[in-house]
């Protein structure tokens, strides 16, 4: 099976339930890899092409599970992998409720899932070696995050406050009562 079949045949698969489909449960078969790839940007491709449907990118992103560092579109009787370039995610908006220890930092992805980083929910930034750029993420779900956009990066920056851990200042931001470096204070 090739093409757009395959892509049609993984959405048939997806049981309707309400919330997430539990794939961390499911437990099929391997059945290869197929040409679908979700780019750094969140634009997930189909056979080279973006899917511009909204509506099917949210229904692929309800099955998408990671194992070790490898993604797969998991159903109830298939398992494909996919590539991923960064995250499976984009995290493109943060709201910001409360301040201080009590501030609550809920973000939105480009799929509309929201998050509310806390313990459940952690923030982390790499630092790219070469060109010391951030890459900020959030954990979204079992496994899977949402590389912060630059944009929402810009907003933490924003609402950073210092803070001295293991006798360095650091930038960060509460959210869920804790506490998240986002850089050392220049």
């Amino acid at each position: 099976m090739s093409g757009p079949q395959k892509a049609n045949d993984l959405l048939g698969q997806i049981p309707k339930t309400k919330g997430l489909p539990p794939v961390h449960l499911w437990n099929p078969d391997f059945c290869g890899d197929i040409d679908m790839r979700i780019a750094r940007d969140g634009i997930w491709y189909y056979l080279g092409t973006p899917i511009g449907r909204k509506p099917m990118v949210k229904l692929f992103s309800t099955i998408i599970r990671r194992d070790g560092d490898d993604y797969f579109l998991i159903t109830p009787v298939e398992k494909v992998g996919i590539k991923v370039d960064d995250a499976p995610f984009v995290a493109i908006a943060v709201e910001v409720e409360g301040e201080g220890e009590a501030q609550v930092l809920r973000f939105t992805t480009n799929v509309d899932e929201t998050t509310e980083a806390g313990p459940e929910h952690p923030l982390r930034v790499e630092i790219d070696p070469t060109t010391q750029e951030p890459a900020p993420y959030v954990h979204v779900r079992t496994n899977l995050e949402a590389l912060i956009h630059r944009n929402v990066f810009y907003e933490l920056v924003e609402l950073a406050v210092s803070r001295e851990i293991d006798g360095q200042r650091w930038l960060g931001v509460w959210s869920g009562g804790e506490f998240f470096r986002i850089g050392l204070e220049p």
